[in-house]
């Protein structure tokens, strides 16, 4: 069984669509799984066992190209797949696994897609969690009611290559330690999804009176607020804070935190690498809800508040104050971290 899969364009959800390649390895132990991600998604994919080959995704996010998608579909009949997921809901991103004639092509209905799946699935709200709108692709239409109907829900896992990770410590100078704690204060999808940069700085203040180090994790996007969370440490503390931002590359990212004994993370693709590198999660929700994209791990603490206006889902919040992530205190991530080191 040849399988291609037509992956997500979001880090995190990446992450979660392991679910789908480890059932499919489950019901097909001789199959061979290839991806078509874009370039950022290349180094998740690398540290997921289940994957034979990636394939490079040359079209930007949202970029239709309808002849480039139908050359890259034509290359790819010679490979023989039996069956592509589409994992997207756009109809451009059917486009490929119908032009390499693959006979069987299965998605969730979204834009039009009739046609271009040879199974669409219709009745993705009745599965709430993202990773069982992937899960449930594998298994047989008639079988996926909602979702009590999926028995067994894999939890991501990275694997961590520790030649890799020395070398990373090595290049940045760092010390492994039973009490590293990182903190990811950004999030791709904007401010209403940010706890703000100055309770992170409190909290690193207190961990590292606590005798934790603290490394701060995020792209160079997200260096501006690292930089000034460091700023707020006295100097003596700031020989315990590690400034990361913007100086890993995605896979560095992966083996360092793989080293953090705790990681505190906004709903972002960095909490999503947290939990399945095997890290306890605290995280902290403003405008999304951890009843669609929780952490997929039992090591966890979810804080949000539970203010009326939430989840609202929006990138900025409409009502200006950010309440949904102003009143998680400090106070209130410092004792979950201490719980969860229980």
């Amino acid at each position: 069984m040849k399988i291609l899969i037509i992956g997500p364009s979001w880090i995190g959800d990446m992450v979660m669509s392991q679910g789908l390649y480890t059932t499919l390895k489950e019901q097909y132990p001789n199959c061979s799984i290839d991806v078509i991600a874009p370039n950022w998604c290349k180094p998740i994919l690398s540290r997921m066992v289940e994957i034979e080959n990636i394939i490079e995704m040359p079209l930007g996010h949202g970029q239709f190209s309808f002849f480039k998608r139908r050359e890259i579909g034509k290359a790819l009949i010679k490979n023989n797949y039996q069956q592509a997921f589409i994992l997207t809901n756009s109809a451009k991103s059917a486009l490929i696994p119908f032009f390499a004639n693959i006979p069987k092509r299965i998605g969730w209905k979204g834009e039009f897609r009739y046609g271009l799946l040879t199974d669409l699935r219709t009745n993705r709200k009745a599965f709430s969690l993202m990773i069982e709108r992937y899960i449930a692709l594998a298994y047989p239409k008639a079988e996926m009611t909602g979702s009590g109907s999926i028995k067994k829900l894999p939890s991501p896992s990275l694997f961590i290559d520790k030649e890799a990770q020395l070398a990373c410590f090595n290049k940045f100078a760092l010390t492994a330690s039973e009490n590293i704690i990182g903190l990811c204060p950004g999030a791709e999808f904007g401010p209403a999804k940010r706890w703000p940069e100055g309770h992170f700085a409190t909290l690193a203040k207190m961990l590292i009176e606590q005798g934790e180090q603290v490394w701060l994790f995020g792209s160079e996007k997200d260096k501006p607020v690292t930089e000034q969370i460091k700023a707020t440490l006295s100097p003596e503390q700031q020989k315990q804070c590690v400034d990361l931002a913007g100086r890993t590359n995605l896979i560095e990212a992966v083996d360092l935190m793989a080293a953090c004994n705790t990681v505190v993370s906004n709903d972002s693709g960095l909490m999503h690498i947290a939990a399945a590198v095997g890290c306890k999660v605290v995280a902290l929700y403003g405008s999304t809800s951890p009843g669609y994209t929780p952490p997929l791990t039992e090591k966890v603490k979810i804080l949000h508040t539970d203010i009326e206006c939430r989840p609202c889902f929006k990138r900025e919040c409409p009502l200006k104050h950010l309440k949904c992530l102003t009143e998680i205190s400090a106070d209130q991530v410092f004792a979950a971290i201490n719980e969860l080191k229980g």
